[in-house]
């Protein structure tokens, strides 16, 4: 190939912030764009535009990364840039750009399918960090200054915290070369602040609006980024609602037409995690949706899965690592994130042979663990909350009494 993948990334995110923070580490991302001493906004895209670069940033729970794909022979132009913006913003054009997020956060609020699944997260987590949504608060965005921003920024944004990742038609040597040039001189730094406590309790949470449909989701704490059992998960989630032949969606949507986006996930983060169920339904079909969830968790944690089911799942999971695995940009996210977070790099055939190796009974095992019915928190987005609340005892009697 000809081009390159390169990420800087941050280890610190939305759970690194205070409640009075929320929403600064998305602010800053977006910040980084505005200008240096060197480049403003304008001469920024011009110039990346000018080296036939495709960037964008993300920001996450536990970290923010700014990244591009560009041809090969500007890698040391592209990784300059990258690294001024990512070290040293100057914020010249701070104000419109807060109405730039605060108009994202008003979309967001208008965008139920995506919003509950910040509020399954706060009912799962309650007041840990973990709860809070990564676009933050509106009052905090408007009104938050420049110095403090800054001092986030010069306190996170350390070279102790940045892993550079690369992927592409690349020397390796001339990487490191360029990474210890332009961002390992940054010094010092805090501790990222990461809190590892959360209460476990369950909890309801209903979000009153006026739509056409329920959006639900059922969820509770899952596992970590290290622990090996991650892929005997996505094999478990595959099976369950992660793909398109997975119970949930041919018993939902399949079989009874009852919604159009129906499906399962996971999240891992260093102390903790999420195990998650959505499904966005007509108001007449909330009672018969929660039903089927509930038979299919039930289902799931006291019947064992066949084999025609695991080979298909596997086979799935297998499928997806090796597409991706053909994505610059996704093996230079994999390998970032790895090396952030102190995990070893497996290669492709040390995942795979990890993804063969799930049996029956680790599915079993971790159905029990992690889709308990006592562990279980929900949230909603919908018009009558009692109508929701009617709708639980399938899923799970202490979500009746929650």
């Amino acid at each position: 190939m000809r081009s390159v993948a390169l990420g800087l990334w941050v280890r610190t995110g939305s759970r690194n912030e205070t409640p009075a923070q929320a929403g600064v580490s998305h602010f800053l991302e977006h910040l980084l764009f505005k200008g240096t001493a060197r480049f403003s906004a304008i001469e920024i895209s011009e110039r990346l535009d000018g080296l036939g670069a495709s960037v964008n940033a993300a920001t996450g729970k536990e970290t923010t990364h700014i990244h591009a794909r560009f041809l090969d022979e500007h890698t040391e132009e592209v990784f300059d840039l990258l690294a001024e913006m990512l070290l040293a913003p100057t914020y010249p054009e701070i104000d419109s750009e807060r109405e730039v997020v605060l108009e994202e956060i008003a979309m967001y609020e208008d965008e139920p399918q995506d919003r509950v699944h910040d509020i399954l997260a706060g009912a799962v987590f309650g007041e840990h960090p973990l709860g809070r949504r990564v676009l933050g608060e509106a009052e905090v965005i408007a009104s938050i200054p420049v110095p403090e921003i800054d001092s986030y920024h010069g306190a996170r944004y350390t070279g102790a915290n940045i892993v550079v990742g690369a992927a592409g038609h690349l020397d390796h040597e001339r990487i490191v070369e360029l990474a210890e040039r332009l961002v390992s001189a940054s010094p010092g730094g805090s501790e990222n602040g990461l809190s590892s406590e959360t209460d476990g309790s369950v909890r309801l949470r209903f979000y009153g609006k006026d739509t056409e449909q329920y959006h639900i989701c059922f969820g509770a704490t899952g596992m970590t980024r290290d622990d090996e059992r991650r892929y005997a998960l996505a094999v478990l989630d595959s099976i369950f609602g992660g793909s398109s032949s997975s119970r949930l969606f041919r018993e939902v949507r399949e079989k009874r037409g009852l919604a159009y986006a129906v499906g399962s996930y996971n999240e891992q983060y260093t102390d903790s995690g999420l195990v998650a169920t959505y499904v966005g339904t007509r108001e007449d079909n909330v009672e018969q949706v929660c039903s089927i969830i509930g038979t299919e968790l039930e289902r799931l944690r006291g019947e064992p899965v066949s084999a025609e089911e695991l080979t298909r799942a596997k086979e799935s999971v297998k499928g997806r690592l090796v597409l991706t695995s053909e994505s610059t940009g996704a093996r230079m996210s994999r390998i970032s994130r790895a090396t952030l977070f102190g995990l070893p790099i497996d290669s492709l055939d040390e995942m795979l042979a990890k993804v063969d190796a799930v049996t029956v009974d680790d599915l079993t095992e971790l159905a029990t663990e992690l889709y308990g019915a006592e562990r279980l928190s929900a949230a909603c987005i919908g018009r009558d909350e009692e109508r929701f609340r009617r709708a639980l005892a399938p899923v799970s009697d202490a979500l009746v009494a929650a």
